[in-house]
């Protein structure tokens, strides 16, 4: 029979925040408890990160237009929204470059 795992030490802390479901802990019983994955499905996850990634990104083009315009006093907010969408970009850019890897891969396995 398969215990449950005990989470790594600081797991703990990002637990609730939805990519890390909570650690099972044994029952009365000595019966591991079933561990409840995050709320939704991947699809709607990715979803909802692409759906932020794009607001980031049109918040960076704003503040670069006020910047333009000489609409926007505080440069280094255009400077922060650039780079946190760039950022965030780049993230999901490598996430469905793994993704891809990943489905290839098993694409490539024989039965």
């Amino acid at each position: 029979m398969i215990e449950g795992i005990a989470p790594a030490a600081g797991v703990a802390a990002v637990s609730g925040t939805g990519y890390v479901p909570a650690a099972a802990s044994p029952g009365l019983s000595g019966q591991p408890q079933r561990v409840e994955g995050p709320q939704g499905d991947f699809a709607a996850t990715l979803g909802g990160a692409m759906d932020e990634v794009q607001s980031m990104q049109s918040t960076s083009r704003e503040l670069g237009v006020k910047a333009l315009t000489g609409d926007l006093t505080d440069m280094h907010e255009a400077t922060l929204a650039s780079s946190r969408a760039s950022v965030a970009l780049e993230l999901v850019a490598t996430v469905r470059n793994r993704g891809v890897e990943a489905f290839n891969e098993i694409m490539r396995m024989q039965a």
